[in-house]
C-alpha cells in the first residue's frame, strides 16, 4: 500500500534550520504534487509549501525562509526550514496527491505527521 514517512522534526533555537524528509512508497504510477501542512494546537491547519512539477508555492508566514524541493528518482520531498522561529512550532504533515498503480483516479495521501519545536 502506498505510505508516506516523514523523518526529520525535532527541537530547534530560534534562528535554527531543520529539513523534514517525506519518502513516498508503494505501488506508485505517479506522483503529480507533494506539500508539507502543519498544525499547530488551538490554530488552523496551514498549507507550508507544495511543488508540482517546477512550480512551487509557499504559504505568507514562510516565504524566505522555507524552501521546499523534491528527488522524483527517490519519491521523496524535502522542506529546507531556515531563520526558525517559535510561532513555526507545530506537527508538520507531508501530503501528497499520487495515481495508485491499479486505479482510475488520482487521490491524496497524508503521512503520520512530524514534531517541529522551535524554542530556546
Amino acid at each position: 500500500q502506498v505510505q508516506l514517512v516523514e523523518s526529520g522534526g525535532g527541537l530547534v533555537q530560534p534562528g535554527g534550520s531543520l529539513r523534514l524528509s517525506c519518502a513516498a512508497s508503494g505501488p506508485i504510477l505517479n506522483i503529480i504534487t507533494m506539500g508539507w501542512y502543519r498544525q499547530a494546537p488551538g490554530k488552523q491547519r496551514e498549507l507550508v509549501a507544495q511543488i508540482t512539477g517546477d512550480s512551487t508555492f509557499y504559504g505568507d508566514s514562510v516565504k524566505g525562509r522555507f524552501a521546499i524541493s523534491r528527488d522524483n528518482a527517490k519519491n521523496t520531498v524535502y522542506l529546507q526550514m531556515n531563520s526558525l522561529k517559535p510561532e513555526d512550532t507545530a506537527v508538520y504533515y507531508c501530503t501528497a496527491k499520487m495515481r495508485q498503480i491499479g486505479l482510475l483516479v488520482n487521490l491524496d495521501y497524508r503521512g503520520q505527521g512530524t514534531q517541529v519545536t522551535v524554542s530556546s
